[in-house]
């Protein structure tokens, strides 16, 4: 029998995820509290309680006398109030699209800079995505190897950070840095570019233990289009 004093944080996985798979569109309103306390066979105090804690991730918006409003589908909406890139260009009439490179497992030496985080082994995915049907951007991710099972299909459909919330893997933080590089003749084919330079962004996500649980390397062919980060007031 789950203990009264965890049942709220099951009823807020459940709407969160319900509002990561569509069920409740982002602008749409949830079910009331009578609603939702029938739903899950909980009291009224248990529903408020997960619905509370929903507002405190910025996923859903409480307003007396107009119900409760999603605000937000993304997993990790509370770690900025930057859009992401993907969502300015298709909002400034871009057509994005992705491939998949490859998804594998990866034994990592001790000399590597990835060891001392993830261990031996660790899991690859690379993507491409096409911005007008040419590539423009590649990534290389590096995730844990917990994440070995993971259907092709799921990550073909499914957001990154989506899958690594539904693996209960949490991120706390993450940190951005990028820089000016001289692109290898092998990112110049994947590119299908003659550019010489891009720019690399790596991102280092960490979960709520202090552990390295993405570190990620995103090659920009920025001379077909620039990188542009779009802020919410």
């Amino acid at each position: 029998m789950r203990r009264k004093s965890v049942l709220y944080l099951d009823v807020a996985e459940q709407i969160k995820s319900d509002i990561m798979n569509g069920k409740y569109p982002v602008g749409s309103l949830l079910p009331t509290e009578t609603e939702l306390e029938q739903l899950f066979d909980v009291s009224k105090i248990t529903v408020r309680r997960a619905i509370e804690l929903l507002s405190s991730e910025e996923l859903v918006e409480k307003k007396s006398g107009k119900g409760t409003t999603v605000l937000s589908n993304r997993p990790y909406n509370k770690l900025s109030k930057a859009g992401t890139f993907t969502e300015y260009l298709n909002d400034s009439g871009q057509k994005v699209t992705k491939k998949i490179l490859s998804l594998d497992k990866v034994t990592l030496t001790p000399d590597s800079e990835l060891f001392e985080y993830f261990g031996e082994q660790v899991v690859k995915f690379s993507r491409l995505y096409i911005l007008d049907d040419k590539p423009y951007i590649y990534f290389n991710y590096f995730l844990p190897i917990d994440l070995a099972n993971v259907p092709l299909k799921d990550f073909e459909n499914e957001s990154l950070y989506r899958i690594m919330d539904q693996h209960k893997i949490e991120i706390l933080k993450f940190e951005d840095s990028f820089q000016t590089v001289q692109l290898t003749a092998d990112q110049q084919e994947i590119l299908e570019t003659s550019e010489k330079n891009g720019l690399k962004r790596i991102r280092k996500s960490v979960d709520l233990r202090g552990q390295l649980v993405e570190f990620s390397e995103a090659i920009y062919n920025t001379a077909l289009y620039p990188y542009v980060i779009e802020y919410e007031a």
